[in-house]
């Protein structure tokens, strides 16, 4: 079975979440998370690091990684991993990959002709924040 991760970022503030447009198919034109693929003998947490950094320059200095949830598409014979991070510090995103851009929360993350994933955007969107207060707790 093949893997994926996707990999939700939100700003420092909480206020705003990192998207891509992306440059090609699936999804060519639509908003997106970042992400990509698990390499063969990868661990999962190595490859949403390493994902993220290739597609926006953010580093696990950044940002602290939490697994949020999973989707298994057996017709598909691929999962995918879901990864959130609140950034440490504001900072520049930048990457070749696709266009990246921070987007508020009040849209609409189910609107399947402007973000990918058949309705999954808002769905994992959603689950941020009924557990946002778990999620991001402030260390003392």
């Amino acid at each position: 079975m093949k893997g994926y991760n996707v990999i939700i970022i939100l700003n420092k503030a909480l206020d705003k979440i990192l998207l891509c447009e992306r440059k090609k198919n699936p999804y060519s034109g639509m908003k997106n998370f970042v992400g990509g693929k698990i390499e063969k003998g990868e661990s999962s947490i190595d490859a949403a690091y390493r994902e993220l950094q290739e597609e926006t320059s953010i580093t696990k200095n950044d940002v602290k990684l939490i697994h949020l949830m999973d989707f298994t598409y057996h017709l598909d014979n691929i999962y995918v991993e879901v990864w959130v991070g609140q950034l440490n510090k504001d900072l520049e995103v930048k990457g070749d990959e696709n266009y990246l851009f921070w987007s508020s929360l009040d849209h609409n993350f189910f609107d399947l002709d402007t973000y990918a994933g058949e309705g999954n955007m808002g769905h994992m969107l959603e689950h941020v924040k009924m557990k946002k207060d778990e999620l991001f707790k402030k260390e003392s």
